[in-house]
């Protein structure tokens, strides 16, 4: 079995991350903040470590800023229709997500709220004087797709946020977070958002978004916290505003196991080897007579996502064909119809293939030789 499908997420997990996950289970179990019992409050600490652990990984500056969610389509989710109110203006790209592009949608049939998509080229790149030239009055939020899921371009959050000044930079950075460093102090992010099930290495079912400073989202949900029981009235302190109910305390666990397993690695050198495979894999693409590869090729801060298609073989076919040889890659739209239109393989899409970190230089030639055959070569 050769796993390819790491932008989806992350296979296998680290041994730290199982282990996490089964003390929790095994031994834990307990529902923080709702107890004061020994496995309660051990439950509450473990969430304690994770967050201290996520905001000084992504160079944030307050703990409690960490907003713990299902997964990055609710923190994105969360930030839009958080922050966004009528007759507000939002600026977005071409290779967004349907986790952006729907909730806008909906704001703009419920609350009037327009958006304007810039039009990226077919290397992902985003032309900045033309952000510059969309910017309005009302123009409330930029959002930005940090790392394209479709074609792995990445977009210097830095110069945008330079470019667009005070107005509110929401970045979806579920692709690049764990796989290049991100400082959302240094680029002055306002809101990042980010699921943890792919190169964060936790287990699916559960997301995270940080809010700086300043920014103040509605909730989206009302109802228990552990504090202030008292008051029919939520919170209105964090992490509590934006936390009810009775979190994913097992996924979390698994994300404190990731977060140790990136630190004992180092985020550098799980780049250097995704960046490594990366570029096995182009070279070998390039030898493939038939074979198109979109975006571009030449820029080392792109993530470990490519897609292409083969001449005349629909996306399915070749993704049946690696199924068949229990190689699993992505086919289609990868729930990006924007981006697939913006490199031109809509409606079809392509066959996406993001190894990870955990993927073997013996897999990729394997891959690349059953590609091969499924080409006619």
């Amino acid at each position: 079995m050769i796993y390819l499908d790491n932008a989806a997420t992350s296979f296998p997990k680290p041994k730290e991350t199982i282990e996490q996950l089964t003390r929790f289970v095994t031994t834990v179990g307990g529902n923080p903040g709702r107890s004061g019992h020994k496995l309660s409050v051990e439950a509450a600490r473990i969430i304690f470590e994770a967050r201290d652990k996520l905001v000084e990984f992504i160079h944030g500056k307050k703990s409690e800023r960490v907003i713990f969610t299902a997964n990055g389509t609710e923190s994105l989710n969360f930030a839009i229709l958080g922050l966004l109110d009528e007759n507000d203006h939002v600026i977005t790209t071409s290779l967004e997500h349907n986790s952006v592009m729907r909730p806008l949608m909906h704001l703009k049939q419920r609350r009037a709220v327009e958006h304007t998509v810039m039009q990226c080229g077919p290397d992902g790149r985003l032309d900045m004087e033309a952000l510059a030239r969309a910017m309005r009055k009302n123009t409330k939020a930029v959002i930005i797709n940090h790392g394209s899921n479709v074609i792995g371009t990445t977009q210097p959050l830095g110069e945008i946020k330079q470019v667009i000044g005070n107005t509110i930079l929401i970045a979806d950075a579920c692709q690049t977070i764990g796989s290049l460093p991100i400082d959302v102090d240094r680029d002055n992010i306002d809101v990042l958002c980010f699921s943890c099930h792919k190169s964060l290495f936790a287990v699916q079912g559960l997301g995270a978004l940080y809010i700086k400073e300043g920014i103040d989202p509605r909730p989206l949900k009302f109802g228990g916290t552990g504090s202030k029981s008292e008051s029919s009235e939520h919170p209105d302190f964090l992490p509590d505003r934006y936390e009810c109910g009775t979190p994913n305390t097992p996924g979390i666990a698994s994300l404190l196991g990731g977060l140790t397993f990136i630190e004992k690695e180092g985020l550098g050198r799980i780049a250097a080897r995704k960046r490594a495979l990366r570029e096995k894999l182009l070279q070998g693409l390039s030898g493939i007579e038939h074979a198109t590869v979109y975006g571009s090729n030449a820029n080392n801060a792109n993530v470990p996502v490519i897609s292409f298609n083969l001449k005349n073989k629909l996306p399915s076919e070749v993704g049946y064909e690696l199924n068949q040889r229990e190689i699993y890659v992505r086919v289609g739209l990868t729930c990006a119809p924007m981006a697939h239109k913006t490199i031109g393989t809509f409606p079809t899409g392509t066959v996406r293939v993001s190894p990870g970190y955990f993927t073997t230089d013996e897999e990729i030639d394997r891959f690349l030789e059953a590609l091969q055959h499924i080409a006619g070569q």
